[in-house]
Formats: structure tokens, sequence, C-alpha cells
């Protein structure tokens, strides 16, 4: 992973592991250990999603740039369906508050995009790789 993509992934993982923690402590608050249990999971489940679509794009992107679409639209589809079956799986259990899963993932990937967006914004990533001349650069020596 390039430094420009882990300095992004940085910036959207903080502030979403702070939203994450300040969900869970009200959630703790309001609905007790269930809404602790529901918050932590699903802060783990966006960071966890994010994180690891973002590692795998970032690979992507170093070793084979012309690949970015189709790996991205997997990773996409792929997020999606494991959400549907933790969804489905998890829909009608007392194990945790549905409320507090439901509003704090929705929280994480607001910060996630948000932080990411910022991050983005913030790095100095060049579009096109400068070539040094050969004749310029044997003068400067």
């Amino acid at each position: 992973m390039q430094e420009h993509d882990a300095r992004v992934l940085r910036g959207a993982a903080i502030p979403t592991a702070v939203v994450g923690l300040i969900a869970m402590i009200v959630a703790f608050a309001i609905t007790g250990t269930h809404g602790l249990i529901g918050a932590v999971l699903g802060t783990l489940l966006i960071i966890a999603f994010f994180a690891v679509s973002a590692f795998v794009i970032a690979i992507t992107g170093k070793r084979r740039p012309q690949l970015l679409l189709p790996v991205a639209f997997l990773v996409y589809t792929t997020k999606i369906g494991i959400l549907a079956v933790v969804l489905v799986l998890f829909g009608g259990t007392t194990a945790f508050d549905g409320n507090s899963f439901a509003l704090t993932s929705l929280a994480c990937v607001i910060a996630w995009l948000a932080g990411q967006s910022v991050a983005s914004m913030r790095v100095r990533r060049l579009y096109v790789e400068p070539v040094e001349d050969t004749e310029t650069a044997g003068e400067q020596r």
C-alpha cells in the first residue's frame, strides 16, 4: 500500500472509530448492554467493510490499475451480499439492540465517507508521473 493510500485510510478510520466510540457510549446510556453490543457490532462491521475494500482497491491500483473498476464493483457487490446475509441472519435476534446497530452503522458510514473525502483532498497525489530528462539530470549533478 502506498503512503497516500495509507494516509487516506487512516484519515477515514480514525474519525469513524471516534464516532463509533461516541455511539457506543450513547447506546449504552440509553439501552444498556444490548445497545452497547449493537453499537460495537455496527462499528466493527463498517470499519471492517470499508477498510478491506480500501485495502483491496489500493493493492489493485498499484499492481494492475486497468482492473480498478471491475475490482471496485466486485468488492462493492460482495460487501452488499455479506451485509444482506448478516441482516437476514440477525434480523430477529435479541442478542443486541437493532436500532443501536442500525444508527451506529449509519453514523459510521457517514463518518468514514467524510473522513475519506477530507483526507483525499489533503493528500497531494500526482496524476501524471513526471519524466526526468536525462540530459538535464546529467548537467545538474
